[in-house]
């Protein structure tokens, strides 16, 4: 039992993509809450059904809850969030990592109309005290890890807005017992009435996107962004009735919502959670073996990881489908993949302000790997240059989204309390995404990258991550970012700044240094090749793990090219 057909036109089997493209639409009910409406309704109509399946590694077996006792449980936490006050439009910030509270607690602010924000474990001081003061957060709860509570607690002199500091773990001076507290407490919260009922445009959720500079921005998603999802879960995903599905993100990402509850619950498979203290590769594969996951869904980082261990020791025969997302993926890993398993890789595209915008949807269309796939039918996509006219095909432009004849379901409802960051992200009747693609003339659709990580030098416009594909063909090569840097003659230079693997990691800069740009020189043309190589044990990232280009090109900047090289 599943109850996505009640939210597409049309639920049938698709001839092709272009028969799913033309006709696969969704629609959506007055007043739509994902508490209520599916969460409930699982509990009332299949009551035993699983909702998920929560291990960590502290644990032998796993912790099953149905969707009855999500049901049971998300009511109780909702009584006791109101008990404290929290009510219609109030802000509540949930750190709890990949804790099994997360998917009582997000239900329970829904049925409130609270906004929920989702918060890494990873931020610091200065993180918490921009987010409170930003999004006027009035409660923050979170799990017993002493780095995310010290810095909380370090935060709220300067955090007017917080009234309470709630703790899921063990009793601590200044914090709420939750537990203590809402075990205490009947299990009721019947659905709002009158001015307290959610609608439709009401705010949801804010994810604070990670950006490559400046403050993080507040994405604002309403109440119809789960139904967006049932793309992202259905087609891309190919999440099955009653199967088991897991989507490796710590909860304070925005692919926390596209893989973790949403788009799943809907479709009716069950939520499988590994609350991991650092990613073991050997242990993540146990892991999909021992409870036999239908689907899977990772960043190409983890994929990296994956495909280096022996996969035969493994059972892989259950999970029908493995996907990827976050970055781009390479063709290297794909094909290592397959080899390996049989198996093939789905790769989807997006971002904190959608769901899935492109991706390989089901079995519709062949996959070329290294494209982000084809279009979401229910978002009008082109390529736009910057006056706002398509390009050809095969030509790099931005990625936009037509909103002239409205907002596609799962697209932001805009930037929260910043009018002309709203105007700017939707001029000219579309969405700016502001990713550089191109298109080919069957519709795939291929990353260059963002548009100030493109490289301009001697005429030619460079994309890092096509130089980061072909490197990364190298077993040297772990992580690699390329970026550009001043150079007299060609106005940029290439740079590769590049992570080795353990077995080459003791080798002399100057002979890895030849044996790649050997490498790069057999393998693509020219004007892409690096001139310059830097090996670094770790590359900068966001808090979110994507790699800070902008960071490299900081750091380089002043410099011309020779003088770079001599510096390594």
């Amino acid at each position: 039992m599943n109850f996505a057909h009640d939210f597409l036109v049309e639920d049938r089997e698709y001839k092709d993509y272009d028969d799913f493209s033309k006709h696969c639409r969704l629609k959506a009910p007055k007043d739509f809450n994902f508490a209520y409406d599916i969460i409930d309704r699982y509990a009332k109509e299949a009551p035993e059904k699983k909702a998920l399946v929560w291990i960590d590694d502290n644990s032998d077996e796993a912790k099953v809850f149905t969707f009855t006792d999500i049901s049971r449980e998300s009511k109780r936490a909702a009584y006791w969030l109101s008990l404290k006050g929290i009510k219609k439009g109030d802000t509540v910030m949930l750190a709890l990592r990949r804790r099994y509270e997360w998917w009582i607690l997000v239900p329970a602010l829904h049925r409130i109309g609270a906004i929920v924000i989702n918060a890494t474990d990873q931020l610091l001081q200065a993180d918490i005290e921009y987010r409170t003061n930003a999004a006027d957060v009035k409660m923050i709860i979170s799990y017993d890890n002493p780095h995310i509570l010290g810095e909380i607690e370090k935060a709220m002199a300067k955090s007017p807005t917080v009234k309470f500091l709630v703790t899921v773990g063990p009793e601590r001076e200044g914090w709420i017992s939750f537990h203590k507290e809402y075990e205490t407490l009947d299990p009721e919260f019947p659905r709002p009435v009158g001015e307290a009922a959610t609608h439709n445009d009401d705010p949801l959720l804010i994810y604070f996107t990670s950006g490559t500079s400046g403050y993080p921005k507040m994405v604002l998603q309403d109440y119809l962004y789960p139904i967006g999802h049932i793309m992202t879960a259905k087609y891309w995903h190919g999440v099955v009735d009653d199967g088991l599905h897991l989507t490796i993100a710590e909860t304070g990402w925005a692919k926390a919502s596209w893989g973790k509850i949403y788009g799943q619950w809907i479709c009716g498979t069950a939520q499988f959670v590994y609350d991991m203290n650092m990613l073991k590769p050997d242990k993540m594969l146990q892991m999909i073996s021992k409870y036999g996951l239908t689907t899977f869904c990772a960043p190409p980082t983890v994929y990296r990881f994956l495909v280096r261990q022996d996969l035969s020791k493994y059972d892989l025969s259950k999970c029908q489908r493995f996907s990827t997302a976050g970055e781009a993926l390479n063709g290297e890993v794909f094909e290592k993949w397959l080899e390996k398993t049989g198996k093939k890789i789905y790769e989807g595209y997006g971002q904190s302000e959608s769901t899935v915008i492109c991706g390989n949807f089901m079995e519709y269309s062949e996959i070329r790997p290294g494209s982000m796939g084809r279009a979401n039918p229910c978002y009008d996509i082109s390529v736009l240059n910057p006056n706002g006219k398509p390009v050809p095909n095969g030509e790099a432009g931005e990625l936009c989204i037509n909103v002239s004849n409205g907002r596609p379901f799962g697209l932001l409802k805009g930037y929260y309390k910043d009018v002309s960051l709203t105007a700017e992200a939707f001029d000219g009747g579309v969405y700016h995404t502001g990713d550089n693609v191109y298109m080919d003339d069957d519709g795939y659709v291929w990353f260059v990258g963002r548009k100030d990580d493109i490289i301009k030098s001697s005429g030619y416009r460079i994309s890092p991550f096509e130089v980061e594909s072909i490197l990364q063909k190298h077993p040297a090569v772990l992580e690699c970012a390329v970026t550009g840097v001043e150079d007299k003659k060609r106005g940029m230079a290439v740079k590769a700044t590049i992570v080795l693997s353990a077995d080459y990691a003791d080798k002399d800069p100057k002979e890895m240094e030849l044996i790649m740009s050997n490498f790069a020189k057999e393998n693509t043309a020219m004007y892409k090749c690096p001139r310059i190589y830097e090996f670094v044990k770790e590359l900068p990232k966001t808090i979110s793990g994507k790699i800070r280009r902008v960071e490299i090109r900081e750091k380089d900047k002043g410099k011309d090219a020779d003088k770079i090289k001599q510096d390594f």
